[in-house]
């Protein structure tokens, strides 16, 4: 596959419109009752529900589980799953953070300087083996054009060799990155994959009274155990998380770490135990390959 090839020759890949589809479709319909749409937000920013995006870039960011399912099916889309599979090369692969973002322009600056993401997802350094790189993604929910701040990525062959740290590379200190960098932009479905020890920078959303959407979503080795952003378990707390369960296919499951069918934890008591506390999933696939607890 020529994506994977890039993605582990260059550290990054777009693929524009990859999503694109019903199911992208869908996930989009949900973002008006997440976020104001750009004639909402610009009318007013100053409003009690748009002032939370007004002078921070992360402001209009929401971690998973999402409000609307159709937007949590799309970071484990079958074809997202189908791309990180082919990726590591294995079926054993894990999401191990994602989040919905929004963006407005003249909200505050979304500029940033060329940096790699390893620094808060590991306690380590990068490897060039693939085995323990981390693959993140940004889902374009609306067409990103160069206008609306697009991610701009820099080949591995540029930066090989430089030091683990620093992890941030300013533009007066390392020009080169900023004249070979790639840009991301395209239309809504487009992937924009990469790898944790790729240098990249968000650039700023020009475009006059314009909005932009996105899904970031991270997946690793599952042997990749210290790269990490969020916790699952503290996630499951959380009332959107229930519903995004109840309807998830077994494969996407496996993908947060529920343990597969005939894994010694399914037992009639830990089948019970999860059946209670999801109502609506349905148990078969495990119920088959119980335990004995003889």
């Amino acid at each position: 596959m020529a994506a994977v090839a890039a993605w582990r020759r260059d550290g990054f890949v777009v693929l524009p419109g990859y999503l694109a589809g019903p199911d992208l479709e869908l996930a989009r319909a949900g973002l008006t009752s997440i976020y104001p749409s750009a004639e909402d937000y610009h009318a007013d920013p100053s409003s009690e529900r748009n002032r939370v995006y007004t002078g921070d870039e992360y402001g209009g960011v929401t971690s998973f589980p999402f409000p609307k399912v159709a937007l949590c099916n799309l970071a484990v889309h079958d074809k997202v799953i189908a791309l990180v599979e082919a990726a590591f090369g294995t079926e054993d692969i894990r999401i191990y953070a994602s989040e919905l973002w929004a963006k407005y322009s003249g909200a505050t600056t979304y500029e940033q300087e060329h940096h790699r993401d390893y620094l808060n997802h590991t306690p380590l350094a990068p490897s060039s083996d693939i085995r323990w790189r981390g693959l993140e993604m940004f889902i374009w929910l609306s067409e990103v054009t160069e206008e609306h701040g697009p991610t701009h990525l820099v080949p591995l062959s540029v930066t090989e060799g430089l030091p683990a740290v620093p992890h941030v590379q300013r533009r007066h200190e390392r020009p080169a990155l900023y004249e070979q960098e790639v840009s991301g932009a395209g239309p809504a479905g487009t992937l924009v994959v990469y790898s944790t020890d790729t240098f990249h920078r968000a650039t700023e959303l020009a475009a006059l009274g314009a909005d932009r959407y996105s899904i970031h979503v991270s997946y690793r080795h599952a042997d990749n155990t210290w790269t990490s952003r969020h916790s699952w378990g503290d996630r499951s707390f959380h009332p959107d998380w229930r519903p995004f369960v109840e309807q998830a296919t077994l494969r996407q499951l496996l993908l947060f770490g529920f343990p597969p069918p005939g894994h010694p934890y399914w037992t009639s008591e830990t089948l019970e135990g999860v059946a209670t506390r999801y109502p609506g999933l349905d148990v078969t696939p495990w119920r088959g390959r119980v335990q004995s607890e003889a």
